[in-house]
């Protein structure tokens, strides 16, 4: 049965599929389809509205409209229903595809650069590299210094591994294609499974890749951990346009929004 009640409303002119409303909504209400943010489900939507601060693009506002009531239920068993990364289960279990991209290694340093080709050593020290194929327990996490890189930019930056790489455990995925809900789990299970020392966001100028660094914030408040958060944003031609370090008080300003959202 319909009521006249306030509901979210979304801009697909404004909006980039950036993803942060995903992040922000508790209650799964909004999903990235076709790169744009859509209401799945007015049943979804507790019209609170916790999600509005975080469109960079102001796609989003409440509006007054006939809709479905909202149902706390159906929010239970639609978040329940959503699959569950394989991060989120703390290992790779036996039944967990065994896709040789998702077999660990720990790579020994590269060679010295050949001088005959003016080929540069490589910095990678661990495989895979995929946010999505990371699980928790890899012991190439244990006290790292993890480099949360958007996919763009080891192709944007042309000396990606000396300038980035050297010493940090690279974890890459792109904010607007993935599953960032997926992201904030798989990465709140490697903080707390793990004495993580560090992390630095390093993502593209683009407003889709400010996902990014929410992502990580979202985790920390999740794992009940506050460690040192640097970002460095990279310009399309492999410059960097900001570099700054991400204060308590700004991921203590992240959990205070997810409450609103979770305080129905």
């Amino acid at each position: 049965m319909k009521i006249l009640r306030k509901i979210i409303d979304i801009d697909p002119e404004r909006c980039d599929g950036c993803g942060q409303c995903v992040i922000a909504c508790a209650e799964g209400a909004i999903e990235i389809i076709d790169g744009k943010a859509t209401l799945v489900s007015d049943t979804y939507c507790d019209g609170l509205g916790a999600c509005l601060g975080e469109c960079p693009q102001g796609a989003l506002r409440l509006i007054e409209r006939e809709a479905e009531d909202f149902d706390p239920e159906a929010v239970e068993r639609h978040l329940e229903s959503k699959p569950v990364p394989p991060a989120a289960e703390g290992h790779l279990g036996p039944t967990a595809p065994q896709c040789p991209s998702r077999q660990i290694r720990i790579l020994d340093p590269a060679p010295a650069p050949t001088p005959t080709l003016g080929a540069l050593p490589s910095a990678l020290s661990h495989w895979p590299v995929q946010i999505r194929l990371i699980p928790p327990d890899a012991p190439f996490l244990r006290g790292a210094d993890l480099l949360v890189a958007a996919d763009c930019t080891a192709v944007a930056v042309p000396d990606f591994h000396g300038r980035f790489l050297n010493g940090r455990v690279v974890m890459i995925g792109c904010p607007k294609f993935d599953n960032v809900a997926e992201y904030v789990e798989r990465f709140a299970h490697i903080f707390a499974a793990n004495p993580i020392r560090s992390v630095t966001v390093l993502s593209m100028e683009v407003p889709c890749c400010s996902a990014l660094l929410a992502v990580v914030r979202k985790a920390m408040e999740k794992a009940g951990i506050n460690i040192p958060l640097d970002e460095i944003v990279i310009g399309v031609r492999g410059d960097i346009v900001e570099t700054r370090t991400v204060t308590a008080a700004e991921t203590s300003e992240t959990s205070k929004a997810a409450g609103k959202g979770a305080g129905r």
